[in-house]
């Protein structure tokens, strides 16, 4: 069908990869099951070093994949902000949203979009994400309305406050009215900050029966006092990054952070099989850097 000018085009399944061509390549062939008619997948390359780009050209000669390089790699929240600002510019309806490692079940789409479809506005949709052993996926658990951690996976529909980039949905006039996810972040936490800049203005919700498999390599969650010794600096990102959302949440965030900083350095004292000193000041010079992180929020003109 040719459409009108000024016609909305459908969906636009955006996943940002960078140096994991086996698995991007099991997440397209996900994508390309999908049941739910009407998706477009766009490939937002971190400029991989792997040859993705190269296994990409059939894929993107034949018109299954729209395919765009960054030049250089800007985190997962570089990539995200990235690719929202390509498809929002493309004029899409809908941007879903996922990582390299992501496996959506045939019918995630296709649960989301008629979940849509009778809550008319909502600000984002967010699916059940199951690790590779079939349990909740602990570092994809939703936030409630209160940012306390979702437990009950029970019912159809789970109002949320926070959520994930894995299975996102986000109405493109959504992108437009609150902006793209903060580049800045790098990794880690873009995610909660967007979420939930999302859901101070429209409900958002967990649509249960739409599911996907992450493929991390552990189900840890992320925690710093039990994490591989190598992966202890980019914590200091995490760190930084949540402070700032925190700060945002007034005298609840605020407290928050105050019970955090010491329980996390008390998990490293009991917990830690090494390096205890060094994941301190990780979570000090963090937490320290984030009470004056001020990154900028870009916007589609």
């Amino acid at each position: 069908m040719k459409r009108d000018e000024g016609m909305t085009k459908g969906i636009a399944a955006v996943v940002v990869t960078y140096n994991r061509r086996a698995l991007l390549a099991r997440c397209i062939d996900c994508l390309l099951r999908q049941t739910q008619p009407d998706m477009d997948i766009w490939v937002i390359d971190n400029a991989s070093t792997d040859g993705t780009g190269d296994m990409l050209v059939p894929m993107v000669r034949d018109g299954r994949v729209h395919y765009e390089n960054t030049g250089s790699n800007l985190g997962g929240a570089g990539g995200f902000e990235y690719g929202l600002r390509v498809v929002s510019e493309q004029d899409y309806e809908y941007a879903w949203i996922m990582d390299d490692d992501s496996m959506p079940e045939p019918t995630a789409l296709e649960a989301l979009m008629r979940a849509a479809g009778e809550l008319g506005e909502f600000g984002y949709l967010s699916g059940k994400t199951l690790w590779t052993d079939g349990s909740i996926c602990r570092m994809n658990v939703q936030r409630d309305l209160k940012l306390r951690n979702i437990t009950d996976f029970s019912q159809d529909r789970i109002p949320s406050g926070a959520a994930t980039f894995v299975s996102l949905l986000v109405p493109v006039r959504v992108v437009r009215e609150v902006g793209l996810p903060i580049g800045a972040f790098f990794i880690w936490a873009d995610d909660l900050e967007y979420t939930r800049r999302i859901s101070r203005r429209y409900p958002c919700w967990v649509i249960t029966d739409s599911v996907t498999v992450h493929c991390c390599e552990t189900n840890n969650g992320g925690n710093i006092s039990t994490d591989a010794p190598e992966r202890i600096p980019r914590y200091r990102l995490a760190y930084r990054n949540e402070v700032y959302v925190y700060r945002r949440e007034g005298i609840r965030g605020a407290a928050r952070l105050l019970c955090r900083t010491p329980l996390h350095v008390l998990r490293v004292l009991l917990r830690s099989d090494g390096r205890k000193l060094e994941r301190i000041r990780v979570i000090f010079g963090g937490t320290w850097e984030g009470l004056s992180f001020r990154p900028p929020i870009h916007r589609i003109e």
